[in-house]
């Protein structure tokens, strides 16, 4: 047995011992893959963050808590007759051969990334069950990532702007009709511009090679250090974030942005 092959042996045992009917933990035998999603959830993201900090043990601690989940959650499907690990993870490698037809010997090889992600997808098209066009883009994305993942694949249909400065005159346009629904305190109006806009940022960023969702993360852990530096330069002062001027904490959020935060 591989070293591999004992670890999941391992975590098999473990699972048989917390889901024992008899002396079983109480909480891991109430839990279905419906309640088991938020938590895979949950620790994707902090997968996610600790991959982005390059913290390599916190990695190793992440998945370790994801693929544990994805375990669990594969156990449950076997216990109720569905399917098990093995057929599980010899779906995914059969899938993986199929879709890379140009390294298994079945084609020609690629040229490049880009000419592998078309055949990917049209690979992809082919399995699917009929439907809508979109259908195979997952609805619960993150907003962010669905609006990329849709219009990116409604352009390999040709629906898409030529270029970025289609895109931006889309966007002026769009803040032309959110500036209109506010002169009229038109709410509704105001939600669904303010949508379009978010919407049309998302494909400004397509078409510059930016992945929108990773964008705004890096805005957001941006706006945390600085916030973050504000409060650590005001507490050595002796003053609160009550306390200080929005003159002051503008100061030190410029001060905070010389400094590369």
């Amino acid at each position: 047995m591989t070293q591999t092959a004992s670890s999941l042996e391992r975590i098999n045992e473990i699972l048989d011992r917390l889901l024992n009917p008899e002396n079983g933990c109480p909480w891991d035998k109430e839990q279905t893959p419906g309640t088991l999603k938020k938590h895979l959830l949950e620790e994707t993201y902090e997968l996610l963050a600790a991959i982005d900090e390059g913290d390599s043990p916190a990695v190793k601690d992440e998945l370790g808590d994801c693929l544990f989940l994805l375990i669990f959650i594969n156990r449950l499907f076997e216990a109720d007759g569905k399917f098990g690990l093995k057929e599980t993870l010899n779906a995914a490698a059969d899938k993986i051969i199929r879709r890379h037809p140009h390294v298994f010997g079945q084609t020609k090889p690629l040229e490049n990334a880009d000419e592998v992600k078309e055949k990917w997808h049209e690979l992809k098209q082919h399995e699917k069950h009929a439907g809508a066009y979109l259908d195979s883009v997952p609805r619960n994305l993150p907003a962010l990532m669905l609006a990329h993942r849709l219009t990116e694949r409604a352009g390999r249909m040709g629906f898409d702007w030529s270029d970025p400065s289609k895109v931006l005159e889309t966007l002026e346009e769009e803040i032309a009709e959110l500036k209109k629904a506010m002169k009229q305190q038109d709410q509704s109006g105001i939600s669904s511009e303010l949508g379009d806009i978010l919407f049309t940022l998302t494909n400004l960023a397509r078409h510059l090679k930016i992945d929108a969702e990773e964008a705004l993360h890096a805005a957001n852990t941006r706006f945390r250090n600085r916030f973050n530096y504000i409060e650590e330069k005001l507490a050595a002062r002796g003053q609160s974030l009550a306390e200080a001027s929005l003159a002051e904490m503008d100061n030190l959020w410029d001060e905070a942005k010389t400094k590369g935060l």
